[in-house]
């Protein structure tokens, strides 16, 4: 068989044929999933952020390399992929400082304060956070 004819059979009814053995990707999904649900009651920060983003990024990539089938589309789809990223890190750099602040130059979030007040006092007199997952 020709490698055209070999192209058109893979590409028979205009669909891609793949032979991906989607139970092994499904059972580390969920290996995964448990990982990054244990991961956060270990208590070490650093393993917690590994778990979480880590984690959940591995589990994008194998649901966008195999269930999506992004890596077999053309080439701009990757570019585009790339450049949304990059629009998303540069909205997160953006809004990060005003989400992650209680006052700025012309505004105060008196909500959020009033709540740090709270859970220090909280904290201070020995009371268990109603929030808490400890």
């Amino acid at each position: 068989m020709s490698d055209t004819s070999t192209h058109d059979a893979a590409h028979a009814g205009g669909h891609t044929t793949h032979h991906y053995n989607y139970v092994k990707i499904w059972g580390i999904l969920v290996v995964l999933l448990v990982l990054s649900v244990l991961g956060p009651m270990l208590g070490h920060p650093m393993v917690k952020y590994v778990s979480a983003f880590g984690i959940a990024f591995v589990k994008a990539f194998l649901v966008i390399k195999y269930f999506m089938h992004l890596t077999v589309e053309k080439r701009y789809i990757g570019f585009l992929l790339l450049a949304m990223l990059a629009f998303m890190l540069v909205f997160v750099a953006g809004v990060s400082p005003d989400v992650m602040k209680h006052e700025g130059q012309r505004w105060v979030n008196t909500a959020a304060q009033d709540e740090v007040k709270r859970g220090l006092a909280e904290d201070a007199a020995g009371g268990e956070h109603p929030a808490s997952p400890h």
